[in-house]
């Protein structure tokens, strides 16, 4: 699993452009891309995965919540027989029950994690797709300062 916060201790690493060594800097750029971009493919699949297992996730919550699922099934996962522990709950207030079950709010968790993952390597991605252009303005500032 990629760790967001060592993406952003690398790319915190990885962002800073050396005066004295433009040319490296500028050769470094493609694997740089290769490696950010190895990154967040890795998370958009991670992304659909955890989409794909909360679907399956919302089937079998919404066969617990109206008493369509097996009791075999309710012990294989642990659940209690009666999800409203008695009570007579109305449809509409079925939105409550799903928004507030932890196995439900975990699995969006996840996915706003590998949203929020993706999201960051789109902006790595996207700088460094420009770095040539910070280099190049980098250059030229250099030469306006020596008066050429």
């Amino acid at each position: 699993m990629i760790d967001l916060n060592q993406v952003h201790e690398m790319w915190q690493k990885d962002s800073v452009i050396d005066n004295h060594s433009l040319d490296d800097t500028s050769r470094n750029t493609p694997k740089l891309h290769s490696k950010y971009l190895q990154m967040w493919s890795e998370a958009k699949l991670s992304l659909k995965r955890a989409e794909f297992e909360q679907k399956k996730l919302l089937k079998d919550k919404w066969l617990y919540y109206n008493g369509k699922m097996d009791r075999e099934t309710l012990e294989e996962k642990g659940w209690e027989p009666d999800p409203f522990d008695g009570l007579k709950i109305l449809k509409g207030e079925m939105d409550y029950y799903y928004d507030s079950d932890p196995e439900i709010q975990k699995s969006e968790e996840k996915i706003q994690y590998w949203k929020t993952t993706i999201d960051t390597l789109t902006e790595i991605i996207d700088n460094l797709k420009w770095r040539h252009q910070t280099i190049s303005n980098i250059i030229k500032w250099k030469q306006f300062e020596s008066g050429n």
